[in-house]
């Protein structure tokens, strides 16, 4: 080996040890940045003259762990989901607050039957009728303001899927510009310089930020590009990025739902489009990250929350102003059957027919649902709460033909005949194939003076509550918001005694019917609350309903915290060994440098030391 071999190799490792100690600081500098992966210099041998080696550096190494990159980008987008999901199940739990404690709706509904067994006990005390009265408001008040915080934390979920859209976007930009800046150096993460490998993080970066808003999969090519998939596999960025879109649609309100058919959605959808004009609807195939718990929560929980607010103050409307009437039993030639009197139903109110098949001996049940909205046909089977009954809707509005020929169309093939015409009716069997053993109409007191203990104490605002069909809903919907006490007993409070003209003022009927059901006469709720099963609804007291659903969304919110805490727990590990892996170890990184030092010292002795025999040789010629 020459001279000139020596210098030459010395001077290589001095360019290499610079290289390292630049990336050696680097690394110490970045310790902290987010997302920094730590970096090493990719050096090779090369060949100097016959004898000797030298040293190149050929590019930058990125030290990561692609395996455990995956796995951390999934458990983001899970612990983002737990997360947020906690966190509005806890507000929707302090909403409805802890059962037996002051100022929750429980409380407000033992103030009320406590005014009301203070009323039983003196129904002539002035005082004592405004109690009821009082503590009836606050119980709407309560209902209402719960209401509106249920519907104002859908609508906070529904502005975060938009400015969660608007981040995601963002995010999807940067990824296809990095893609497309680090097309000229296709071996990008495993060997390449300083500035490609510094892109490589931020690509990194905006895709780990990206996976906190939705569950993505991503694939990488041997030229390093990226391409970033929904977990769904809808493509959103490669070379070029997918346009995301979210079309918010204002005011969020109980009437207010999501639907994959876009003419029947009053709420935005997440929708990715294409530069070919195509494009995809995400909304319903999202499984994690905040957009997916975003769209949980304004279109299943939080509903659900509203579904049962509803359902109690619906079934505690209902129970006081409901009133069944038995029909009079009648004959008609070889039938029998019952006459019935359809005048006092309103739209919602049903005629309940019970009879025996008497070819097979089965008990069967049929509840005729008046509709004033021809759109609205036909309910659905779960329109009344009964399970074993089979519902018919009957058109009272006359759009489709006289009530008895309705019936008759609807329910001669369960052997049934009606005669007669509306309001007046008779519900006959059919000989030899049923008997008919009860029919009843159900219909909603409207007037507080009607002769009966049935009053309707709460109103939706001003109007009657009776369970009515539209098309565009039940009148359940949204009712605990509308619910009200009837302006008419509070401007005579003297009527929640008196239900005739003649009723003395210290006639415990109405105050003794309005304690019973409000605190033993048990009902039927909808499945959709959460309790109960469609098969076997919940049947209960109101209270017991109120303790079931509050119970239900304390374990919800308490479910949903342990979740999250869970997904923290297996987030904060993964970080953990990635950072381990991937991130900058001080020690190492200054045990390194004080090897780079010795090496760095140790080629400057050897270029010094080809300088003095360089000097030897020239003085000795």
């Amino acid at each position: 080996m020459s001279l000139g071999d020596a210098l030459s190799i010395a001077m290589a490792g001095l360019r290499a040890n610079q290289a390292a100690m630049s990336l050696v600081s680097s690394n110490v500098a970045n310790a902290e940045t987010p997302g920094y992966v730590r970096k090493t210099v990719n050096q090779v041998q090369t060949y100097s003259g016959p004898a000797g080696s030298g040293v190149s550096v050929v590019g930058v190494n990125r030290e990561l762990d692609a395996f455990l990159q995956a796995q951390l980008r999934t458990e983001t987008s899970g612990a983002s989901y737990a997360s947020l999901r906690a966190d509005f199940l806890n507000q929707v739990q302090g909403l409805f607050g802890d059962p037996n404690s002051t100022g929750t709706l429980e409380n407000s509904f033992n103030e009320l039957t406590a005014a009301v067994r203070a009323l039983a006990t003196s129904p002539d005390s002035t005082s004592a009728r405004i109690g009821v009265l009082n503590a009836a408001q606050v119980m709407s008040g309560a209902l209402n303001a719960m209401s509106n915080g249920i519907q104002a934390l859908r609508s906070g979920a529904e502005t975060g899927l938009s400015d969660s859209t608007t981040t995601a976007n963002n995010l999807l930009q940067q990824i296809a510009s990095i893609n497309n800046n680090i097309r000229s150096n296709p071996a990008g993460g495993t060997s390449t310089d300083a500035a490609t490998a510094a892109m490589l993080d931020q690509r990194d970066q905006a895709i780990s930020q990206l996976a906190q808003l939705m569950d993505i999969r991503v694939v990488t090519d041997a030229s390093n590009q990226v391409t970033v998939f929904t977990g769904s596999g809808v493509q959103l960025a490669g070379m070029q990025a997918a346009k995301l879109s979210f079309d918010a649609q204002g005011t969020v309100t109980p009437t207010t739902t999501w639907s994959s058919n876009p003419a029947n959605s009053q709420l935005g959808s997440v929708k990715v489009s294409y530069a070919d004009g195509s494009s995809i609807d995400l909304t319903g195939s999202l499984k994690s990250g905040k957009m997916a718990a975003y769209i949980e929560l304004r279109d299943k929980s939080l509903v659900q929350a509203q579904t049962q607010l509803d359902q109690f103050a619906a079934s505690m409307a209902s129970a006081l102003s409901d009133k069944t009437t038995a029909g009079t039993p009648v004959t008609s030639g070889t039938q029998a059957g019952f006459a019935l009197d359809l005048s006092n139903m309103k739209s919602g109110n049903t005629i309940n027919i019970s009879y025996t098949d008497t070819v097979t001996g089965t008990q069967r049940t049929v509840s005729v649902m008046r509709v004033d909205d021809p759109s609205s046909l036909p309910p659905p089977q779960t329109a009344t709460l009964d399970p074993n009954d089979y519902v018919v809707g009957i058109d009272f509005s006359g759009a489709s033909g006289s009530v008895t020929a309705q019936l008759n169309a609807a329910l001669n093939g369960r052997n049934l005949q009606f005669t007669g015409t509306a309001p007046n009716i008779t519900v006959l069997n059919n000989v030899n194939f049923s008997t008919v053993t009860a029919a009843s109409v159900t219909s909603t007191v409207t007037s507080l003076a009607g002769g009966s203990a049935e009053l309707p104490l709460f109103t939706d605002g001003s109007s009657a509550y009776s369970g009515a069909l539209t098309g565009t809903g039940s009148q359940m919907t949204g009712f605990a918001q509308r619910i009200a006490v009837n302006p008419a007993l509070v401007n005579d409070p003297a009527k929640l005694v008196a239900y005739t003209a003649s009723t003395a003022a210290g006639d415990t009927t109405r105050p003794d019917f309005i304690l019973k059901q409000l605190s033993t006469s048990k009902f039927l709720y909808s499945p959709s609350t959460g309790v109960g099963s469609t098969g076997t609804p919940y049947n209960g007291t109101l209270q017991n309903y109120l303790q079931q659903f509050v119970s239900l969304q304390g374990s919800n919110a308490q479910a949903a915290s342990q979740l999250s805490d869970g997904q923290t727990v297996v987030l904060n590990t993964l970080q953990q060994k990635y950072s381990t892996s991937s991130g900058v170890n001080m020690d190492e990184e200054m045990a390194h440098l004080l090897a780079l030092q010795n090496a760095y010292s140790a080629n400057a002795r050897v270029m010094s030391t080809v300088n003095q025999m360089y000097q030897t040789l020239m003085q000795a010629m």
